[in-house]
């Protein structure tokens, strides 16, 4: 046990002279065991809301300066957005958009709304997973259409390297640098928006879309509800370098995990959807109590929520996404009786569109001349110094 001790101790608090890739914390950086006694080391240094805050904040600058978000250049609102191909469904409309993130990059989606526009709505941010093409899916058209035909404006964008992102390659060395950053722009471009509620701000994505919920939903308090499905892990860093690529969880002077991430939301509302047959699978006993605790000093207890699902898989299926159309239905004030209901929530009346549908850029919307191409015309472009 001492020397298990010993590592633990090297881990939390870091080696001084040490490069940038020693701090990375990727995939199963701990094992289970390893984790349970993490998080009993986390919640022995802090014991009130002072203390708790001070850890928060440098967590928060360790995110911030680790993925190096404040070396990314004075970045312009103008978002140069195009929208078409407007079609109207069963109680909401579907539209093809393309924003500008930075000079000569772009973040491409759809997106979901009610078809009422004569007040402010809700909105959504939908990040996705790893999975070729995953916008285009059925399970992702479904969560977007419910979610606006229940009144909110639902914004479904790529992820680096995928379906119509192709301007870099997925696992290039700032990934989290620039999934961050398109959230961002996502997140800024809905509240420009002249139909949307700045208090009723929204998040959720499940897997790699649920790291990208938790994170941004850390560093920005413009997001007002979170819902990170089958991600949140003690012991899982997440897979790939858009996740744990970048030095975000361990520094020279500090060590921290998914879960305290996830609890920068506290007091904000949260609901982690777990399941039985992946990293998630001890939720319920290991993350949740944590993120609990950090609620209850903000005597917001009743904020935050688990749903647990131990018979399932890792996915983002149809028992996680009425959990979160009940969740997002409270905490956004959105209307749950719009959507078809018989001993559940019927999801039925949402139209499937093809890829080609669902694509921006086409014969009538070509790509952008003179778009940044490749991983290192962005970097460079960027001036981000990657060590």
């Amino acid at each position: 046990m001492k020397f298990v001790l010993t590592l633990f101790t090297i881990c939390l608090f870091g080696l001084t002279g040490v490069s940038q890739e020693s701090m990375l914390c990727m995939g199963g950086f701990w094992t289970e065991d390893e984790a349970n006694l993490v998080m009993k080391k986390f919640s022995s240094e802090w014991d009130d809301l002072a203390s708790w805050e001070a850890r928060a904040e440098r967590i928060k600058k360790g995110i911030i300066e680790g993925m190096q978000l404040d070396k990314m250049p004075d970045i312009s609102e103008n978002f140069n957005t195009v929208i078409h191909s407007k079609r109207e469904m069963d109680g909401y409309i579907v539209e093809n958009i393309v924003i500008e993130s930075f000079p000569g990059f772009y973040i491409t989606g759809n997106l979901y709304r009610p078809v009422s526009s004569n007040k402010k709505h809700a909105a959504i941010l939908s990040p996705h997973g790893h999975l070729k093409d995953k916008r285009f899916t059925e399970f992702i058209q479904l969560r977007c259409a419910v979610l606006a035909r229940m009144g909110a404006v639902v914004f479904a964008y790529d992820m680096i390297g995928y379906a119509e992102s192709t301007q870099v390659n997925h696992k290039m060395p700032i990934a989290l640098l620039l999934q961050t950053w398109n959230s961002k722009r996502v997140l800024e471009y809905l509240l420009s928006r002249p139909d949307v509620d700045a208090e009723r701000i929204g998040m959720t994505g499940g897997s790699g879309g649920g790291t990208q919920t938790f994170i941004l939903t850390a560093i920005d308090d413009r997001i007002k509800v979170s819902v990170p499905v089958v991600q949140v892990s003690a012991h899982f860093f997440g897979g790939c370098v858009c996740e744990s690529g970048m030095p975000i969880h361990k520094s020279q002077d500090h060590q921290t995990n998914n879960v305290e991430i996830a609890a920068l939301c506290a007091p904000r509302p949260l609901m982690l959807v777990s399941d039985g047959a992946d990293w998630t699978r001890n939720t319920p006993r290991v993350e949740y109590p944590y993120i609990q605790k950090v609620y209850a000093l903000f005597n917001s207890e009743h904020k935050v929520e688990n749903v647990h699902l131990p018979m399932e898989i890792h996915d983002y299926g149809f028992s996680k996404r009425k959990a979160a159309y009940n969740f997002f239905g409270y905490h956004l004030k959105l209307n749950y009786r719009n959507i078809p209901y018989e001993d559940g929530y019927q999801e039925d009346f949402a139209t499937f569109l093809s890829p080609d549908e669902l694509k921006v850029f086409n014969e009538d919307n070509p790509r952008p001349v003179g778009e940044l191409r490749g991983d290192k015309a962005v970097i460079d472009y960027l001036g981000i110094l990657i060590e």
